[in-house]
């Protein structure tokens, strides 16, 4: 018995002796990702402090107008009505559109305009790309009512004030910088082997670009078409200077003039601000994980 004893433990491999570790002991991966409560709670409570003026907004979109006429509106909509957003259909859906086709024209451009630049400053290194990086920090420094001021005066004079296509313009200025930093990040990382084995088989240097560099850049051209939209959806220092007069306005001008016009018809006001809040926040559901990846781009190397 004692032999069979012996011969059997002998089998067995041996563990070494610094790795044996009393029973219920921590590692320090286990350690550091253990969250005490009051972190937890202190969270919840910062989150909910932040969410509220949101939740606000949607409370106050179903409070029926006489409720809030005679005592503040209630914690939560006991009788909720949608009138609110009847009115928005009816008055602020053009202006809707309009931020909806300013919004996606400022990704078209800002994308065609930051990428191929962004490519040929991480790949093709042309003479200067240092100081042209540089330039590009130093130009989302400028305050945005400098630039507008300025726009004014070129618009006047070529005549497309008041116009869509001038605000798609006006807008991308503040996106491509930010896209052209985003895109050099990401495509530096991309393993020069991809560019060579494109050449070998044949591909010109657009062509490497666009059916090579574009497609494996998902997560980049997801990250800076969400910001460009976001940045144009919600732009009200352009709009108010460059297109205030024209027949096709922003829903930042729809809201600041229907606050202006029924400054006591909160009910209507706060079913606008929600109705123009759905697509940023759809955008933001939707492209978290590409958001995520693409800003991280370039930040850790091997």
């Amino acid at each position: 018995m004692t032999a069979t004893t012996r011969t059997t433990a002998d089998t067995l491999p041996r563990r070494k002796t610094g790795s044996v570790r009393p029973a219920g002991a921590l590692g320090p991966a286990r350690t550091s990702r253990k969250r005490s409560p009051g972190k937890t709670i202190l969270g919840v409570v910062l989150t909910a402090i932040m969410l509220f003026p949101i939740y606000w907004m949607i409370n106050v979109s179903l409070t029926p107008q006489s409720q809030m006429r005679s005592s503040p509106p209630s914690w939560f909509p006991l009788n909720p009505t949608f009138d609110g957003y009847a009115q928005v259909v009816g008055q602020q859906l053009p202006y809707l559109g309009t931020s909806l086709l300013v919004g996606l024209g400022t990704v078209v451009l800002t994308v065609a305009v930051s990428a191929p630049a962004a490519y040929s400053l991480a790949k093709l290194r042309p003479r200067g790309g240092g100081a042209l990086s540089f330039i590009l920090i130093v130009a989302q420094m400028i305050p945005q009512v400098i630039i507008a001021m300025g726009f004014y005066a070129i618009y006047l004079n070529l005549g497309i004030l008041n116009q869509a296509g001038g605000l798609i313009i006006a807008d991308s200025t503040l996106a491509v910088p930010f896209g052209v930093l985003i895109f050099t990040a990401f495509m530096a990382g991309i393993p020069d082997e991809l560019m060579s084995a494109a050449k070998l088989d044949g591909a010109s240097t657009w062509r490497t670009f666009v059916s090579v560099v574009l497609p494996v850049s998902r997560n980049s051209v997801v990250t800076v078409s969400l910001f460009a939209f976001l940045w144009a959806w919600s732009d009200f220092v352009f709009s108010s200077t460059l297109n205030s007069g024209g027949a096709q306005q922003t829903i930042t001008l729809g809201i600041y003039r229907y606050i202006g016009n029924n400054n006591q018809d909160w009910n209507a006001i706060m079913a606008t601000a929600v109705v123009a809040s759905i697509p940023a926040t759809i955008l933001l559901v939707v492209a978290q994980r590409y958001v995520a990846a693409g800003v991280t781009a370039g930040a850790v190397k091997d």
